[in-house]
């Protein structure tokens, strides 16, 4: 009775249903659960030692009684051999209760090691159910109703959906598309929609998945019609199926549909009696193939759903340059079966401006390198004019040179082009003369050494890094008061990965200027004595805490730093002594707690600051 077993069993096979919620600042939070465990106390040992305890009775029991008597005779037994197990009856052995038993009997033990609730590493882990990227990302897939939003969120069971007529075809679940693979997405998506621009598609995929596997995927299913993307004809209508208007088999009804198709690459307006004047079908297959891609006109034609999607063009030049090639065989293959006069093709979409004609490689070579060589004469000029300032700041440290960019184009290349070009390593926030100085020294000996409990130069505040940088370090310490450089390093790392490409804060932050910013921000990096034998690495020992949030508890938070500045680590008594002397005052044990909790741990029976334990 000195130990207590828990063992796991599985609660529910199908986990789709479920997802943990966590509400936070009027958000919530939701994470899809792949799998439910539910510990129950097991007391299977109880039952083994009882069976031993009966073994040991029935031994003694057998030996006592077994003394007086004489040995007994020797008995004549027959020998059986067993029958070949029949399949069913090897069935009905493997789903009977005793083989499950001995089947979860026979399971490995998997050593885990546990945190408690409050323990820093539980607390870490917690942060994995928040959204990290949650701010000003649209969730292009809120846009249903609340009733169709909560089916998405909790599909029926399949003892519900038996009872109910089967769906049409053309309605999708994304929370079951989402399970497929991103090939049989793609497809489906394609083949209920029809026409789709590129950024749709992405949309409806998810911000996880990578443009460059949609776009290999995209091509298997659909051409480019006018910069966006149209199902493949063979994709809607399969081989051995045939019209359900006329009967005319499926490679007839692809034909004329990829004439449909290309038309479209001509030109926004389509014509449907010349349509079908050229492919021979039916007014009503006709009428599914531009119903598909197009929208009808009063006295004008069928014009193609969707506007010219100049953008994916200009941004995708190599797919576009493969369709086109796809586009010259469709349109030789079609020319062959209809008679048609060869046209030139694509044409630019009326009304709008298409894509650039095709430039040879070696023209792109020679436009390169103009605009390399115009790009280096004028960050030599700039690098020249930067080094004169210097010099003159040099020599008369208390005037600062005024800065005027000789044209808008070396304005912009003032970040990105001639601070390279002399300090390439250099991604401080410090920004002009004064941004390198910090009384009278350099800010790195201002700093003394690694960091320094003041404020940074202003000169840099005003830069959108800056601002992105302080925004994320405030709202991190606003939620954890107090943190290692190690741990704001990792939490920073899963910020930029919530953030979409491109963003300004992928420009490369060094660890000194996260330092900065953390100390611009109202903190102060608390020199914690670590023991000599530590095991904590450079970044563990940079201990980083809110000294002041606004809130009730500053005080008792100021005194509390100030004691983990001198001890590794302090008891529980120690800590409630210090604090009532300071402050003048008893704290309650929900004050002390509340303090505790905000700034330590504790282990072993000791308190140390949060990620400054070493177990």
């Amino acid at each position: 009775m000195d130990k207590q077993t828990f063992c796991s069993s599985q609660t529910t096979s199908n986990t789709s249903r479920y997802a943990a919620a966590l509400y936070r600042q009027g958000e919530l939070h939701l994470t899809p659960l792949h799998g439910i465990l539910q510990l129950r106390p097991s007391f299977s040992y109880l039952d083994k030692a009882d069976a031993k305890h009966r073994e040991r009775e029935a031994a003694n029991e057998a030996g006592d009684s077994s003394q007086d008597e004489a040995e007994e005779d020797v008995k004549q037994i027959t020998v059986r051999f067993s029958r070949p197990e029949s399949e069913q009856a090897r069935q009905r052995r493997v789903q009977s209760y005793e083989f499950l038993q001995k089947k979860h009997a026979e399971e490995p033990w998997v050593h885990l090691h546990y945190y408690g609730l409050r323990d820093s590493r539980s607390e870490h882990e917690r942060q994995y159910l928040l959204c990290q990227g949650s701010g000003g990302v649209e969730n292009t897939e809120l846009v249903k109703s609340p009733s169709e939003y909560l089916m998405m969120l909790m599909p029926p069971s399949q003892e519900e959906e038996k009872d109910k007529p089967v769906a049409p075809s053309n309605v999708l679940s994304m929370a079951q598309l989402r399970t497929l693979p991103l090939a049989d997405q793609i497809k489906i998506l394609m083949k209920n929609v029809k026409v789709m621009p590129f950024a749709n598609l992405m949309s409806l995929l998810g911000p996880s998945i990578d443009s460059v596997a949609v776009l290999r995927g995209i091509q298997k299913v659909a051409m480019l019609v006018q910069g966006n993307w149209v199902v493949k004809s063979d994709i809607l209508y399969p081989k051995d199926s045939s019209s359900p208007h006329s009967g005319v088999p499926a490679e007839v009804l692809c034909r004329g549909r990829d004439f449909v198709m290309w038309k479209f690459t001509q030109s926004r307006w389509v014509v449907r009696k010349e349509v079908a004047a050229v492919t021979k079908l039916c007014a009503e297959d006709v009428k599914d193939f531009l119903e598909h891609m197009a929208v009808v006109r009063i006295n004008k034609g069928w014009e193609f759903i969707l506007p010219y999607d100049g953008e994916f063009i200009k941004k995708h030049p190599d797919v576009v340059q493969r369709q086109h090639m796809l586009w010259s065989g469709i349109q030789a293959k079609l020319e062959k079966v209809y008679n048609l006069v060869k046209e030139t093709m694509p044409k630019k979409p009326d009304g709008q401006s298409g894509p650039a004609g095709l430039v040879s490689g070696d023209q792109r070579v020679q436009v390169a390198k103009r605009q390399a060589q115009q790009n280096h004469a004028l960050l030599e000029r700039e690098l020249q004019r930067r080094k004169e300032q210097l010099r003159a700041a040099s020599v008369l440290p208390g005037v600062r040179i005024k800065e005027e960019p000789v044209s808008e184009e070396g304005e912009e290349e003032e970040e990105r082009g001639a601070e390279e070009a002399e300090e390439p390593m250099d991604t401080s926030p410090s920004g002009g003369l004064h941004g390198r100085l910090a009384n009278g020294l350099p800010a790195g000996r201002a700093a003394g050494g690694d960091g320094f409990n003041g404020h940074p130069p202003s000169g840099s505040a005003g830069t959108p890094v800056a601002r992105e940088l302080r925004a994320f370090v405030e709202a991190t310490f606003q939620r954890q008061f107090v943190l290692t450089l190690s741990e704001l390093k990792r939490l920073f790392n899963l910020h930029l990965a919530s953030l979409p490409p491109g963003h300004m804060l992928f420009s490369g932050i060094s660890d000194r200027m996260l330092q900065d910013t953390v100390l611009a921000a109202g903190c102060k990096q608390i020199l914690v004595p670590f023991p000599p034998q530590t095991a904590a690495s450079p970044d563990e020992q940079k201990v980083f805490a809110l000294w002041e949030s606004g809130d009730m508890s500053d005080q008792h938070r100021q005194v509390l730093l100030e004691i983990f500045s001198k001890n590794y680590r302090v008891r529980r008594n120690m800590i409630q002594s210090r604090l009532t002397q300071e402050c003048g005052e008893d704290l309650s044990k929900q004050e002390l707690d509340k303090v505790l909790k905000d700034c330590c741990v504790s282990y072993g029976g000791m308190w140390y600051l949060k990620g400054t334990v070493q177990s």
